[in-house]
């Protein structure tokens, strides 16, 4: 029966990963990187982030038999939500920097098709994406805090509350442990299927590209503000 429970704290930690204000924070940490390597890893990190705050929190509350408590709860979902948007708007700021606009253009034939043009000079020999490649990718301690953020959301205390149930304190935090590890595999795979329209359109298709990079955008904005929308009524009554 316990090991059932383990194997079952595994799976939801999996499943965990998939929920919508996760994959909205990853797919904003990478909407620029490409290879399959690189964004997996990215999103490897943000499990290995979000599962050590589970385990300093969890095994906190475990050891001293307590709770989160449900408005504490709420109001680390709201900083999750507030997180949400600035990483969402981060990615339109990035955009408009680089004096990205959509527009058609017309050929002689009379056929329209749609680009997107930069007003940034790509050409010079410090563009970002060629820095990038002249050093090797270090640990992204940005996407390791966005997953440490998300270890403190409000999910964080269904998981708290489910491993407290369980009779061993030791074997609490082995729950807590094996959630966490699912959602790191969880969320490197994920992050693998993310790669895969960032990493071909960068190389291909640039409005397609610029475009991808929008929609990222503006869903994780929505999902953030869909986060504080939900917690702020919760917690000032609206």
């Amino acid at each position: 029966m316990l090991f059932s429970v383990l194997g079952l704290g595994l799976l939801l930690g999996m499943q965990h990963a998939l929920e919508a204000d996760h994959v909205a924070a990853v797919s904003s940490v990478v909407s620029r990187k490409q290879g399959l390597r690189s964004i997996s890893m990215h999103g490897a990190v943000w499990g290995i982030g979000h599962t050590l705050t589970l385990l300093i929190v969890g095994g906190t509350c475990i050891l001293l038999k307590t709770q989160i408590g449900d408005g504490m709860a709420e109001r680390l979902e709201l900083a999750v939500g507030v997180m949400l948007v600035g990483l969402g708007a981060h990615v339109l700021w990035r955009l408009w920097r680089d004096r990205v606009h959509f527009g058609t253009h017309a050929h002689g034939d009379g056929r329209h098709h749609m680009h997107a043009h930069s007003h940034r000079n790509d050409s010079g020999p410090h563009h970002r994406s060629a820095h990038e490649h002249e050093h090797p990718e270090r640990l992204p301690w940005r996407t390791l805090l966005v997953g440490t953020m998300h270890g403190m959301a409000g999910s964080a205390a269904l998981v708290v509350l489910t491993a407290s149930n369980i009779d061993s304190p030791w074997w609490g935090l082995a729950y807590v442990l094996l959630f966490g590890l699912g959602s790191v595999v969880g969320m490197a795979l994920l992050s693998a299927v993310i790669a895969v329209p960032l990493t071909w359109t960068a190389r291909s298709l640039t409005t397609a590209n610029r475009m991808l990079q929008l929609a990222i955008g503006l869903a994780t904005v929505g999902v953030g503000a869909h986060v504080i929308y939900g917690t702020a009524g919760s917690l000032f009554g609206a």
